[in-house]
């Protein structure tokens, strides 16, 4: 394994810039990763060689494409631990694999007066499906709410969990305050009291060890550009007797086991729910991209992240007129973090610091109704990834300091 992590920005050309005569900091790694070339040049070389339809096809370029997209599954499900590569369905996305779970299992286990519980924390992929299956079937949406520190209210989930409750969906890793949410715990009881447990893996799948079968998940959802992966392509985990019984999320061509005039089987899993001719090339980059993460090795990955947010977070903690959201404490703190200027809209803020070179988010990051219990608007966001150094922050805080300076004076 590789362990100077400096080395890897050479496999990212895209760093390599500047960005209005300033070095390029990327630090919109919440929003999407950037790809190295190893992901890059496996979907160039599928496009140029094996570029064909899978399964059905029997010639050569098919079986060649359809045996690489059958390869990105079983990568997918050693990356993750999951039992079985059928329990591994391809999505576009995040958003596209809670839609499903919403869409099929909600559909048909929500009854009127159940209960469904998230967090005040969800990114809205993560909470209108929810919001919106309640309001049709007339259940009731419930909302842990957050502790004094940023973190979810475990005494406020066993009072939102009852017997009334039939999902649990929950995100693994706040996209905004940094949070490492207890899903294994909360899994607990969920099934303690029959409930489904639901992860949205988004922020935890690229940046730490996830293993579905100890985390005891019913579902586990993740987005392949957030790893380095390409865009338009995702992950639903599932266990297999819950996928079995739920039905077809899409129909048409490829899900199907046979078609008459008047009725249809459907294809076994996991394809049932994969419709029509997927992003193969997506698939297969995705594939790429945990080879690459495989390589470092996603312990490396978390400890090197880690070290970015001690070094980082205290210092930005300490920083004048700079509100910091979420743990306080760095070692309960994600490469997330969150923050706002006194007095500065944050989309002035990272116009601003677009200015010197470095990239952050700013806005409600998806999460309207976490910014209303935080008592904001917007914040601004810098979010780290494995090839982001101590320059990097460094240049984050003199970039902030210079931008205070301006907007209090005029001048830098």
């Amino acid at each position: 394994m590789v362990s100077n992590f400096e080395e890897h920005r050479a496999d990212f050309p895209i760093l390599d810039q500047r960005v209005n005569d300033e070095r390029l900091v990327y630090l919109d790694n919440a929003a999407t990763a950037q790809r190295p070339n190893q992901v890059v040049d496996a979907l160039v070389h599928f496009y140029q060689h094996d570029n064909a339809n899978v399964h059905r096809g029997v010639h050569t370029l098919a079986e060649r494409a359809t045996t690489q997209y059958e390869a990105a599954r079983t990568k997918v499900q050693a990356f993750i631990n999951a039992p079985k590569t059928d329990e591994i369905v391809f999505t576009k996305g995040t958003t596209d694999s809670l839609n499903l779970i919403a869409s099929t299992y909600g559909e048909a286990n929500i009854q009127a007066g159940d209960e469904i519980v998230i967090s005040i924390m969800e990114h809205h992929s993560n909470l209108i499906p929810w919001q919106q299956l309640a309001l049709k079937k007339h259940a009731t949406l419930k909302y842990i709410e957050l502790t004094p520190t940023g973190e979810l209210d475990l005494a406020d989930a066993k009072q939102k969990i009852t017997p009334k409750t039939k999902i649990v969906s929950v995100t693994h890793a706040s996209n905004v305050l940094g949070t490492v949410n207890p899903i294994k715990e909360l899994a607990q009881l969920a099934h303690a009291n029959g409930a489904i447990m639901i992860a949205d893996g988004a922020q935890a799948a690229p940046h730490m060890l996830v293993d579905v079968q100890d985390l005891d998940v019913d579902f586990y959802a993740f987005s392949g550009h957030k790893m380095m992966g390409p865009t338009g392509i995702g992950v639903l985990y599932g266990r297999e007797a819950l996928l079995q019984a739920m039905p077809p999320y899409q129909y048409g061509g490829e899900m199907i086991g046979f078609v008459h005039r008047d009725n249809s089987t459907w294809a076994e899993l996991p394809w049932k729910f994969e419709a029509g001719t997927q992003n193969i090339a997506g698939a297969i980059g995705l594939g790429a991209a945990i080879d690459y993460l495989n390589a470092i090795g996603m312990a490396q990955v978390q400890a090197h992240e880690q070290q970015l947010v001690d070094y980082l977070l205290p210092k930005l903690i300490a920083m004048p007129g700079v509100t910091v959201y979420g743990p306080q404490d760095p070692q309960r703190h994600t490469g997330v973090i969150a923050f706002n200027i006194d007095g500065l809209h944050p989309h002035d803020a990272a116009t601003a610091l677009d200015m010197e070179g470095v990239a952050v988010r700013a806005g409600h990051h998806c999460a309207q109704p976490l910014m209303e219990a935080l008592g904001v608007v917007a914040t601004a966001r810098a979010s780290f990834y494995l090839y982001n150094t101590q320059a990097d922050a460094d240049q984050l805080l003199t970039s902030l300091q210079a931008t205070k300076e301006f907007f209090k004076h005029g001048t830098v």
